[in-house]
């Protein structure tokens, strides 16, 4: 049930909201139903299925109260407020991506969160595999952009952007961006962003944003980093998400602006000016015959390609037809 003070948010979303709004203090089941405008049975039921997921609520005959600080990691639908109809959730699922592109193509609106505790076969680019763990954020959100297929890359920029934006303000620790798709902090991956799409004729029908971020998982410490491992304590994966959603939300209001887009993301790039060797994503470790020499990574255009200064010149290099290796 939906309640009568805002009827965007459902009952357990409204009750944990009041449960966290009087942390550590009882909170009346007789003003939960009358605020919600339902039976104290109802809430007795909402409550029971906030603590069968996990939460450390607390009910007697005085009303409920929510342990201080309990419940900060949580990513089911009803976390997210207002945003809460937007949420799919599964406790595992073999990609987010899968299930999100399957909602897409049942019509599925945009902005569409798709959610995991875990991956059991996590997708990165090129086909690689993403380990999942618990503890990390995976996430795939559906956005349906009007506008030419050709200039989808817009849109995976201002993904790369607010993940950074997003990670940078949960830790405190400046993130950088590495080309294609992936977000480093002090020379260790953070964070990869999976770009695909569905077009009709030369105009998007759907795109989906695979994303995942080393938050409370474990990782490996010689190429990665999480955000735990930077503050030295648990963070919390839904202060992420919704931070991310935010700072993406702000880019698409401006209109993915790509000369602004471009801006950010090169103030942010790791790696301009080192040189590089550039591969064929699908077989890395074969260099593209042209510039087997490799060049030096001077930034991205506003269409997000990759510009890399070679023997023989310029070249830009669109993300699924090139890696660059530093």
């Amino acid at each position: 049930m939906v309640n009568e003070q805002n009827p965007a948010m459902s009952t357990k979303a409204y009750i944990l909201l009041r449960l966290r709004e009087n942390s550590g203090e009882m909170v009346s089941g007789e003003k939960l139903a009358r605020d919600l405008g339902i039976s104290r049975v109802a809430v007795w039921k909402a409550v029971r299925v906030l603590q069968d997921s996990g939460y450390a609520v607390k009910g007697d005959d005085k009303g409920y109260t929510l342990a201080a600080g309990a419940g900060d990691d949580f990513l089911f639908p009803w976390e997210f407020g207002e945003r809460e109809k937007l949420f799919r959730h599964w406790e595992s699922t073999d990609s987010t991506m899968n299930r999100a592109q399957e909602l897409a193509d049942r019509g599925i609106r945009s902005g569409t969160v798709v959610t995991a505790e875990t991956q059991t076969a996590g997708r990165g680019r090129a086909g690689r595999n993403w380990i999942s763990g618990r503890g990390g954020l995976f996430f795939t959100l559906i956005e349906r952009p009007c506008f030419p297929a050709v200039e989808y890359g817009r849109i995976a920029l201002a993904a790369n952007i607010a993940a950074a934006r997003a990670v940078s303000g949960l830790t405190g620790a400046g993130a950088q961006l590495r080309w294609p798709n992936d977000v480093y902090i002090r020379g260790r991956k953070i964070a990869g962003i999976l770009t695909e799409f569905r077009a009709e004729g030369d105009q998007l029908r759907w795109i989906t944003l695979g994303i995942g971020i080393n938050i409370n998982n474990s990782v490996l410490p010689d190429t990665s980093i999480s955000c735990a491992g930077i503050s030295g304590r648990r963070l919390s994966r839904r202060e992420l998400l919704g931070s991310f959603l935010r700072e993406f939300e702000s880019l698409k209001e401006s209109g993915y602006n790509p000369r602004e887009l471009m801006k950010e993301w090169n103030i942010r790039a790791e790696g301009i000016n080192r040189r590089v060797r550039i591969t064929d994503p699908f077989h890395s470790s074969a260099p593209q015959r042209e510039t087997a020499a490799g060049g030096v990574f001077l930034g991205i255009d506003s269409s997000g390609r990759g510009i890399v200064r070679t023997g023989t010149g310029l070249k830009r290099y669109v993300p699924g037809a090139a890696s660059l290796q530093f």
